[in-house]
């Protein structure tokens, strides 16, 4: 389950696809919007992706994973539009038969994520917003 969603994410769905007998452990990241960044007061969080690219790049992540720590099921969700605070905006499920595989594979998809898939996070605050991980100013081509 790789996929990319406008409405809250069902998390005991996302565990129910990760089910496996054969597997001893189950790691589960949920990222949820947190009321507050930089001392200021965090109305909403908005997140956009290039949805076709994001969904190939959070694919092939899991694949990484699953070779790397030789586990059993990842799966995947991010959401999109407004994420009111409090909700899940990513949620990361693995399943191994071991846990350290299970939690090396969570870290490392997350991380990735974060750091290479084009899903961008504005910031919204009483008195404005901010876009989070742009670069200040585009590279010249």
């Amino acid at each position: 389950m790789i996929e990319i969603v406008d409405r809250p994410i069902d998390i005991d769905a996302v565990l129910r696809s990760i089910s496996d007998p054969g597997c001893g452990a189950q790691s589960l990241f949920i990222g949820t919007s947190r009321n507050n960044a930089d001392g200021k007061e965090v109305v909403r969080l908005e997140y956009e992706a290039y949805e076709p690219m994001a969904v190939a790049m959070m694919q092939a992540i899991a694949e990484e994973a699953e070779r790397r720590w030789k586990v059993s099921k990842i799966s995947i969700i991010h959401r999109v539009g407004v994420v009111p605070i409090g909700e899940a905006s990513v949620v990361i499920a693995v399943a191994a038969p071991h846990r350290s595989g299970s939690f090396d594979a969570c870290r490392y998809c997350i991380d990735t994520i974060k750091r290479e898939v084009p899903i961008w996070k504005k910031e919204v605050f009483a008195d404005g917003a901010k876009w989070v991980g742009l670069p200040a100013t585009p590279k010249p081509l």
